[in-house]
C-alpha cells in the first residue's frame, strides 16, 4: 500500500481535527476518503473538499476505485491519509487484498443502536463483531483523538 500512512476511522469524514491536528502531524499531502455514498453524491464531496486543507488534495471514491487506486500505486510518492466511516468497510477492503496493519478509531457518533466504547465512539453489535474480527487479524486499533493523545487500544475496552 504504497503512499498510504495512516488510517482513521471517523464518521465526519474531513473536519477540523483531521483537516488541521491529523493532515499536519502526518505530513499528509492527501486525504482520501473511502465511502460509498459520499463519492455518489457530488453536494457532500463539495462540502468535504471546502474543509480541506488548501494544499492538501482529497480523493473522495468508493471502495472498488480506491482498492484499485492502492493496487496499481497511484499514490507511491504521495502521504496518503485515508478516512473511512465504518469498520465495516475497512473489513471489506482487507478481504478484497489490503494488507492493512494498523487503524485509529477518532470518532462514531451515537445512534440508537449503539453503545459507547469510548466517550467518542458508540457502536452497535455489528460494528462491534467487525472490530472483533479486525483484532482477530492481528489489526492494531487505537482510539486516539488527537496526535499527541495517550494511546489507547480499542482491545483493552471492548
Amino acid at each position: 500500500m504504497e503512499g498510504i500512512i495512516h488510517i482513521r476511522i471517523d464518521d465526519r469524514l474531513i473536519h477540523g481535527q483531521v483537516a488541521t491536528q491529523w493532515t499536519n502531524e502526518l505530513g499528509a499531502t492527501r486525504i482520501m476518503v473511502i465511502n460509498d455514498e459520499v463519492a455518489a453524491n457530488d453536494v457532500q464531496k463539495s462540502v468535504l473538499r471546502m474543509a480541506a486543507p488548501p494544499n492538501v488534495a482529497t480523493s473522495i471514491i468508493s471502495k472498488e476505485k480506491a482498492l484499485q487506486n492502492i493496487k496499481n500505486n497511484k499514490y507511491a510518492g504521495q502521504k496518503v491519509l485515508i478516512v473511512i466511516k465504518s469498520p465495516l468497510d475497512l473489513l471489506y477492503l482487507m478481504d478484497n487484498g489490503l494488507d492493512i496493519g494498523k487503524v485509529n478509531v477518532g470518532n462514531m457518533s451515537t445512534r440508537d443502536d449503539t453503545h459507547h466504547v469510548r466517550p467518542t465512539i458508540s457502536i452497535n453489535q455489528t460494528e462491534e463483531d467487525t472490530f472483533k474480527e479486525l483484532l482477530d487479524r492481528g489489526v492494531e486499533i487505537t482510539t486516539i483523538m488527537v496526535p499527541g493523545d495517550n494511546k489507547i487500544y480499542l482491545k483493552d475496552v471492548l
